[in-house]
């Protein structure tokens, strides 16, 4: 299992990146802005007119370095990696219960298990931190519907029925999501989750965190030999990560949707920090992007307790593990896929 590695994030627009011995450099408008060893490295994402170098490129594939190509609103456009690592004999097994409707079950059912319990636990967590205050009626309501949902999600052995009740936990969860802000809420609000294109200033933030999370999630999955593009939960789909989206269900509410809370609630991101387009998409601007950021690799570097290994990890890490009891599952190493469920 590789060791908590940074991700260099680019967004300066003109910003060329290239290799150096062993270094990635950032040069803009031919001056050096920063020198990175690889070995620091876990991956690159670039947004928007951002250049590589094509040695750089081929040097990041050779040393397992992701590198990610994103509009500079945060859009997944591609992503260059070297040859896939890990036994044959792993991915052949994904592939076989990935195939199997019943196996596939097992896994979502866990996987969607995490997800209902996570985000029970935000609701839960913010009902105690603001007891007595306004605003807050529809957490109760909520968590007792999401507390029915993982009774019934136990129960169920069918692929189709697991992702219904995803589907239930979802709308519970999201439909008190804008009890959770409690500040800047005139422009800050939450009404229903609007994806492609983000409709309003809260839907873009998660919208954006959401595609980092995928980032790292594919990068824990490539690195012990697990393809990203198979999953369990969300079916095969061209060009789409869905093992990836599988993995990143468990962090959701804990990692991405707290984040975002955090924020707005704590005021680090502003309201005049989104502009909204002529499609009626609504966009960062650079200094929020950064700041985002920069809170995403701060939240990385946190720990916390893990609840299967009993061990302390960094949460940047996290991804990582679960991707290795992953692949320790369908190698049968382990009976059961444990998934990350926060306490």
């Amino acid at each position: 299992m590789k060791k908590f590695l940074n991700t260099l994030f680019v967004q300066t627009q003109g910003a060329y990146l290239n290799k150096e011995g062993e270094a990635v450099v950032v040069s803009v408008e031919k001056e050096v802005k920063l020198r990175v060893p690889i070995h620091t490295l876990g991956g690159v994402v670039c947004f928007g007119n951002v250049l590589c170098s094509p040695f750089l490129l081929g040097h990041c594939a050779e040393n397992g370095v992701q590198v990610s190509l994103l509009t500079a609103n945060g859009r997944f456009l591609a992503r260059v990696q070297g040859p896939v690592s890990g036994n044959v004999l792993l991915r052949r097994e994904q592939y076989r219960r990935a195939d199997d409707l019943a196996a596939s079950a097992e896994i979502a059912r866990a996987i969607v298990l995490a997800k209902a319990a996570n985000a029970r636990t935000v609701l839960q967590r913010a009902s105690r931190d603001h007891e007595g205050k306004t605003g807050i009626e529809l957490l109760d309501p909520a968590i007792g519907r999401l507390g029915r949902i993982l009774d019934e999600i136990r129960l169920e052995t069918v692929l189709d029925s697991v992702r219904g009740k995803e589907g239930d936990a979802g709308r519970v969860y999201f439909e008190a999501f804008d009890s959770l802000i409690t500040a800047q809420k005139e422009d800050f609000f939450f009404k229903e989750r609007s994806r492609r294109p983000p409709l309003d200033n809260m839907n873009a933030l998660l919208s954006f965190i959401y595609t980092l999370l995928a980032h790292d999630c594919v990068g824990a999955l490539e690195g012990v030999g697990l393809d990203a593009q198979v999953g369990f939960l969300h079916r095969q789909r061209p060009g789409r990560p869905s093992l990836a989206l599988d993995l990143m269900e468990e962090f959701r509410p804990f990692l991405a949707d707290r984040l975002a809370l955090s924020l707005v609630n704590l005021r680090q991101v502003q309201g005049k920090g989104f502009q909204k387009s002529e499609s009626g998409a609504v966009e960062m601007d650079d200094d929020t992007r950064k700041t985002l950021l920069m809170a995403y690799q701060k939240r990385k570097q946190e720990e916390i307790l893990h609840p299967f290994l009993n061990e302390t990890v960094p949460i940047g890490l996290l991804m990582h593990v679960q991707a290795l009891l992953m692949a320790r599952f369908l190698r049968g190493d382990l009976d059961g896929y444990p998934p990350f469920i926060w306490k």
